[in-house]
């Protein structure tokens, strides 16, 4: 043996390494190996899960956008249909003053005139009775200077007669 070398020892080991391999490969290296495949197996399943689950939140996002933008468009619609609504009440509340407004003038014009007509046939009943009462001025006074100047007259003669 030149170097020391044991052939026979060294095949033994090679032996044992061999033997120790195909033991740790049978123990160890297939059931991670298996467990590597079943894990990858889960992450797979689990992207599939979370790819289908997207595309499901995708529709329902989808979904809920096209139910908003109807919301908006029924929104808009009631509040068109408010204004409109709101609209058509004011012309009726105008409408209604204005037709309140026209019997309150109506009525106010006849209440005028009919105090009008009574003004004027109060003051037609006092020119009549102030003209009446002149007229009777007129008439007294004028009697009594004719009287008077007639007994004037009489009392004239009557002196020139003596």
């Amino acid at each position: 043996m030149p170097l020391n070398i044991d052939w026979q020892q060294i095949l033994l080991h090679l032996l044992n390494f061999t033997i120790l391999f195909a033991i740790l490969y049978f123990l160890l290296y297939k059931p991670v190996k298996a467990f590597m495949e079943k894990r990858k197996q889960e992450y797979e399943k689990r992207e599939e899960e979370t790819q289908s689950k997207l595309a499901e939140a995708e529709k329902t996002k989808a979904q809920y956008e096209q139910k908003l933008q109807n919301a908006d468009k029924e929104i808009r619609e009631l509040k068109e249909q408010a204004r409109a609504d709101a609209s058509k009440a004011a012309e009726a509340r105008i409408s209604d003053a204005r037709t309140e407004a026209e019997k309150l003038v109506s009525r106010a014009k006849s209440e005028a005139q009919k105090e009008h007509d009574e003004i004027v046939a109060s003051a037609q009943e006092d020119i009549a009775r102030t003209a009446a009462e002149a007229a009777e001025k007129i008439i007294a006074e004028s009697t009594s200077q004719a009287y008077d100047s007639f007994l004037a007259s009489v009392e004239r003669s009557e002196s020139h007669d003596k």
